[in-house]
């Protein structure tokens, strides 16, 4: 049955890759969709390409539709996805693709209240959820509020904001009220949503995650619990390394499940933790609703493939037993940035096991293109540059007379 349903994963990048990876693992028929087909991970061999004219809106819903009639003759695909604003496309119209594709999402309304970082605080503080406390500012008059947290805090945007992304980073670890007035009043002509929330004492190696696939009963059918090694920012950035982490798997798979069963989340999901350097507690950071996480395939290399438990249970088939491998094996991401990549390019620093194997995320010698077509653009990029440099600003004058 599985070699008549292909799967459609919406999105490339390192997400993207990862999911289509796992997938062909299980020899399932994959199509990996994106607006931009030169990104390095759409060169994979391991899945179809297809462009879309956009990952998210309702073109992107006219091209799924038409996708179904042309390509796939009424085999209902499975789909993955792999960005929030994709999550909020098919939230938005999941009447007119049900009968198309399988997927499953929470009740929109519950989506949406976790893919903002105020309304997921509200959930956790009603379910007697372990969270830091927070505040939401939409207005220089909200910024008041700011004195009563515990300093430090971490300020970051409501939710995810294209012109926030371009003039701001991720996070910012702020360590009094004065500073995070000052930051504060700078982001919000450009966001007026914006969160601080007291800050979790600990190292990049204190964070974990737990990924779940989540059935339309609200059982979970798979759960691969990891932590970071290294973060890039450190302590504010994303997952530059990350291993799995059987010591905090129960704890960490009961308090993600109770969780999730009590918000009514279901389909894909992950939570972020925090072990707190203080008290040794772990404490939620954010969930991550509908898609597959960032990571989603450290869970693959060790045994728990994710996107294939979700396939499974989309098409009412047994989840598969996961298999351990005999050592933990480490996913790492490479940066183009030099100071970045010097530190992902070293993962067995803090908190990494010893006897691990490192996977990149980018290079497998099953799959060498993606990489292999980034390293070229880096060099091309590297020589025009240098070459620019090298010719006299007279030269380029005259040039352009």
């Amino acid at each position: 049955m599985t070699a008549d349903v292909p799967a459609l994963v919406l999105g490339g990048g390192i997400n993207g890759l990862g999911v289509a990876r796992s997938l062909a693992r299980a020899q399932v028929p994959t199509w990996l969709l994106d607006a931009d087909l030169r990104r390095a991970e759409m060169h994979t061999r391991l899945a179809s390409v297809l462009p879309v004219r956009a990952l998210h809106g309702e073109s992107l819903i006219d091209d799924l539709i038409r996708l179904s009639a042309s390509r796939f003759g009424g085999s209902r695909p499975v789909l993955f996805a792999t960005r929030e604003d994709t999550v909020r496309t098919l939230s938005r119209y999941r009447h007119r693709l049900t009968a198309l594709y399988r997927f499953t999402l929470p009740p929109r309304n519950v989506l949406e209240a976790l893919t903002h970082k105020h309304g997921f605080q509200q959930l956790a503080e009603r379910f007697g959820a372990p969270i830091p406390p927070l505040v939401r500012v939409r207005a220089v008059e909200d910024l008041a509020a700011l004195e009563a947290l515990r300093y430090p805090v971490v300020v970051k945007p409501g939710e995810r904001h294209a012109s926030y992304g371009r003039q701001f980073r991720k996070a910012y670890r702020i360590d009094n009220a004065a500073e995070a007035v000052d930051l504060v009043r700078r982001i919000l002509p450009v966001m007026p949503d914006v969160v601080v929330q007291e800050w979790i004492e600990g190292a990049d190696a204190d964070i974990y995650f737990c990924l779940q696939y989540r059935d339309t009963g609200g059982n979970t059918s798979a759960s691969f619990t990891g932590r970071k090694i290294r973060s890039w920012p450190p302590q504010v950035g994303g997952t530059a390394s990350c291993v799995a982490a059987a010591e905090a798997h129960a704890e960490l798979v009961e308090m993600t499940s109770r969780f999730f069963r009590d918000a009514g989340v279901v389909g894909m999901a992950s939570m972020e933790y925090k072990r707190d350097a203080r008290s040794g507690a772990f404490r939620m950071v954010e969930p991550t609703i509908g898609r597959s996480d960032y990571q989603e395939e450290v869970a693959t290399l060790n045994g728990v493939n994710m996107p294939y438990a979700a396939y499974c249970a989309e098409l009412g088939l047994a989840v598969p037993t996961p298999t351990l491998p005999k050592h933990p094996v480490v996913w790492r991401v490479r940066s183009e940035d030099k100071q970045s990549a010097t530190a992902q390019d070293q993962p067995r620093g803090q908190g990494c096991p010893r006897g691990a194997h490192v996977v990149d995320a980018l290079w497998r010698w099953s799959d060498p293109m993606p990489l292999v077509v980034q390293c070229l653009r880096r060099a091309r990029r590297a020589l025009f540059r240098r070459t620019t440099k090298s010719v006299p600003l007279s030269q380029t004058t005259e040039g352009s007379r």
